[in-house]
């Protein structure tokens, strides 16, 4: 495991200050606020903790509602709105600064068999022929030395891969809005289940929103040429996958308007199986002169 990840599942193992009460801590990301893939895994691991281990993660829907300070730690605190005879409902809020941050709901589920029919993994080369995150970085002379260090020190944990140039290095040329990253973790994990939800909650919020800037020939928050942020976030988990094994991130972007972009997404492990979907609306402002 690599130091970057084993740091990672430090900052995601939080503290039981209380019953139903957890705290975390927060890092500084790309940009001067908590990433909101950190609140959203951090929050899933509250919530986990106060449910019985046979059932599993199936749904989160979130919001979020005012930036995270790196600075402070957050408070999650649960509440147990249902324990059924199959599903199990769980609510969060994160606060700091006796402030409403974060809200989440989520819900668990036992196993049992049922229908089964997905649709089919689109096509995308094999990870293994495309370069490195941090590679891919290095290639684009007009990204500022210093943001492609924060860009790579924020993924450090993550192994992914862009199948095609990202918004920050094809900026300015409009293209279809359609985004496809390969993932998985720089070492291996547990066999928990929550766990690999969780990784992959956290990584969810890395490049969503990229499709929305695609189709506008923006850059984002590389090159500063929008002003973004998560507004709300949901994921269903269909079927059984690790986090660090490859899983193909296929994301595209129906709508924007209003100062806000629409993402939408699918998850697939290698072997073709749809294991999560994805959907995301965010702040997507482009800044005044």
């Amino acid at each position: 495991m690599s130091e970057a990840l084993q740091s990672l599942l430090d900052l995601l193992d939080l503290e039981r200050i209380e019953e139903d009460i957890f705290r975390g801590r927060s890092r500084s990301a790309v940009v001067p606020r908590v990433f909101g893939g950190q609140v959203a895994a951090q929050a899933l691991v509250a919530a986990g903790r106060t449910v019985p281990e046979d059932r599993h993660a199936h749904s989160l829907h979130a919001y979020f509602l005012r930036p995270g300070d790196p600075g402070a730690p957050i408070v999650y605190s649960v509440d147990r709105i249902r324990d059924g005879r199959s599903f199990t409902t769980r609510r969060v809020v994160a606060v700091q600064h006796g402030k409403p941050i974060f809200h989440l709901s989520a819900s668990f589920q036992t196993y049992e068999e049922g229908l089964d029919h997905q649709e089919p993994m689109p096509p995308a080369p094999d990870p293994a022929t495309l370069p490195t995150g941090e590679e891919r970085l290095r290639s684009y002379p007009h990204l500022p030395a210093e943001t492609v260090e924060r860009f790579i020190e924020a993924r450090a944990a993550v192994d992914l891969r862009y199948v095609e140039d990202p918004p920050f290095g094809s900026f300015g040329e409009p293209r279809e809005p359609h985004s496809q990253v390969w993932f998985r973790t720089h070492g291996k994990l547990a066999d928990d289940p929550l766990l690999h939800v969780v990784l992959a909650t956290y990584v969810s919020d890395m490049t969503l929103l990229d499709s929305v800037l695609l189709a506008h020939g923006r850059g984002g928050w590389a090159v500063g040429d929008v002003v973004g942020a998560s507004l709300d976030h949901a994921m269903w988990f269909h079927r059984p996958f690790r986090a660090d094994e490859w899983l193909l991130y296929d994301q595209h972007s129906p709508s924007a308007s209003g100062g806000r972009g629409l993402g939408q997404a699918r998850i697939y492990t290698q072997d073709g199986r749809l294991a999560i979907s994805v959907i995301q609306e965010g702040v997507v402002r482009v800044p005044r002169d």
